[in-house]
């Protein structure tokens, strides 16, 4: 990361999702990456004791395993802003296009459009820090599914040989889960050693057209929650 930057990786276990906090030392102002509810006290509470205040909390996408913590976060920084990419028909208050730049402090992140496991993926670039943010677009030797939310195959194989592999090679991966303990990556190493990705694009249609996974077990509250910004539709 930059050294104008205060980074943090944090972990929910139950949906083994990674939290990301980009504090900018300057102004004191910070960007929360795929907030989960049930810890938003966790992370309210990191970002007071750092003297941050949140600015902007943006989802990779719309999550089918976990409800969201940006509406609840607005509890604890009322001038806080939502973000998704411009793909979702999710609520947000500020939706992203392909390229936009994010500007908090000294914090900037390019968003890039890496739809595939839904419509809406996006991946959250930092090139002064040399990271990226993958969301479930780019696991660590793994990526997310593509048999539900719209999600394509082929979409996601060209998102990521176009977007993210197309980055710098020491750039770090920064993913929105892990299942095997890994914390991060490299655009070199998932080059070289993501056992879908490093195929050719009928061999990884192949590959995901035949994973057998069990239907998500939280996606039927997940979904209409994320759907309205982490709030009870109901």
């Amino acid at each position: 990361m930059s050294d104008k930057v205060l980074f943090r990786q944090l972990f929910e276990k139950e949906s083994s999702t990674y939290t990301y906090i980009l504090g900018c030392k300057r102004t004191k102002q910070a960007v929360i990456i795929d907030p989960v509810d049930v810890t938003v006290e966790r992370d309210a509470k990191l970002l007071n004791e750092l003297g941050l205040k949140l600015a902007k909390a943006v989802n990779t996408h719309v999550h089918a395993d976990h409800v969201t913590g940006t509406h609840l976060l607005r509890s604890h920084f009322e001038e806080l802003k939502t973000g998704l990419g411009s793909a979702n028909v999710a609520k947000s208050d500020e939706k992203f296009e392909h390229r936009h730049k994010i500007e908090v402090g000294d914090i900037s992140l390019e968003v890039r459009h890496t739809p595939g496991h839904t419509n809406g993926c996006v991946t959250y670039v930092d090139h002064e820090g040399g990271a990226a943010f993958t969301g479930d677009t780019l696991l660590i030797r793994g990526c997310g599914r593509t048999d539900f939310q719209e999600g394509c195959s082929k979409t996601l194989y060209n998102s990521v040989q176009t977007q993210i592999f197309s980055l710098p090679e020491h750039f770090s991966i920064y993913p929105a889960h892990d299942y095997r303990g890994n914390t991060s990556s490299s655009v070199q190493e998932e080059k070289q050693f993501n056992p879908r990705l490093t195929k050719s694009e009928s061999e990884f249609v192949g590959i995901m057209g035949n994973l057998g996974l069990s239907y998500p077990k939280m996606i039927d509250k997940a979904l209409p929650w994320n759907l309205n910004c982490g709030v009870d539709p109901s």
